[in-house]
């Protein structure tokens, strides 16, 4: 345990008509949830749900102070209205505040609604003790949009203790290639992932995909794979999966395959290489910050010719990459321990100063 921790969760529930509290407490862990009336979606109804959002925000801060005292730092998450809110606590109350981003909006050339939404977005960053993007990419694009901090952090997303448990030898017969998703084609391109395994089937048959996850386009994928004559032999649909079945996915296959358009560090890159398994994945948002040569390939995105390539060679060679050694490096920069620690670091810094 670093530290006494105070969670705040405000969350819009168009179901009741006023606001809702729960409160759970454990081993220095409390956490306050204010659910509040959002229904409607008229101008009065917005004014009215920001109006709601913000006094669930005192109503749910007013307990916490109540209880604890204020706190020594705030940790918003995600920007604009979190931010907002920790920047005038800090007004109010001298609390200092920073924020964590893991946003792909930021990629965007429209970032913001309007101008307002961008002019608030840079005070809230400007304002901060410290901003901390999950990668380097992400910290440059949003600098270009003028959020601009001295106090920048790069903070890892992190994996579940869970994943970081005895590596298991996959016992399937056929070389398991995964590919965990949102089923968001635009974004994940899975159609090309499919044209790509349509063709390396006809080269080898010793390989079956996995897709594991569920989204707008499931369907879609679905009827594609069927279109291509890619089978149950070929192609796995396993829908959602959380938690130990999760888990155990990833012990049973070989490698994992991400051929996004557009992302910024999907955390099951480092849930892969915590059980032991390289990932090829295309060269895009902060993904080249933790992926090399020793634990898998970067392509170009839309490359259909260099996923082949890549897919041929890791079939071939995924058993050069050490299952063990991913996992120690995946504990040492993605884990509860590591990254909470970099976490109180630069808390115990800021409130110092």
């Amino acid at each position: 345990m670093y530290a006494n921790v105070a969670v705040l969760y405000v969350h819009p529930d168009p179901s009741i008509t006023k606001r809702e509290i729960e409160i759970t407490s454990e081993k220095g862990f409390q956490e306050i949830r204010v659910y509040y009336p959002a229904a409607g979606n008229s101008i009065t109804a917005a004014i009215r749900k920001q109006i709601e959002y913000l006094t669930a925000y005192r109503e749910g801060f007013n307990l916490l102070y109540d209880s604890w005292g204020l706190p020594d730092i705030i940790q918003a998450s995600v920007f604009t209205r979190t931010a907002l809110v920790a920047a005038f606590l800090k007004w109010k109350y001298k609390i200092p505040y920073a924020v964590i981003e893991h946003w792909t909006r930021y990629f965007r050339e429209k970032t913001f609604r309007n101008l307002i939404h961008r002019q608030l977005s840079i005070v809230a960053a400007a304002s901060a003790d410290a901003v901390m993007p999950v990668t380097k990419h992400l910290q440059k694009c949003m600098e270009q949009h003028g959020m601009k901090n001295a106090n920048y952090h790069i903070i890892n997303n992190v994996v579940d203790d869970l994943f970081f448990q005895k590596l298991a030898k996959p016992s399937a017969k056929k070389i398991r290639i995964l590919n965990v998703t949102c089923f968001d084609d635009a974004q994940k391109n899975l159609s090309g992932l499919l044209n790509v395994i349509q063709a390396l089937r006809i080269k080898r048959q010793d390989f079956e995909l996995m897709l594991v996850g569920e989204g707008v386009d499931s369907y879609q994928i679905k009827e594609l794979s069927q279109e291509k004559g890619l089978g149950d032999d070929v192609v796995l649909f396993t829908g959602m999966l959380t938690g130990e079945e999760l888990v155990k996915t990833f012990q049973q296959s070989h490698f994992t395959v991400l051929f996004s358009n557009y992302e910024n560090i999907p955390v099951v890159i480092s849930e892969s290489f915590a059980c032991g398994l390289p990932v090829i994945s295309t060269n895009v948002g902060g993904i080249a910050e933790h992926i090399d040569k020793s634990n898998g390939l970067l392509i170009e995105k839309g490359n259909e010719m260099a996923l082949f390539e890549a897919l041929d060679y890791m079939l071939d060679h995924y058993k050069d990459y050490n299952p063990e050694q991913l996992k120690e490096m995946a504990y040492n920069k993605y884990s509860y321990s590591s990254v909470g620690k970099e976490l109180v670091d630069i808390y115990k810094n800021i409130v110092k100063k």
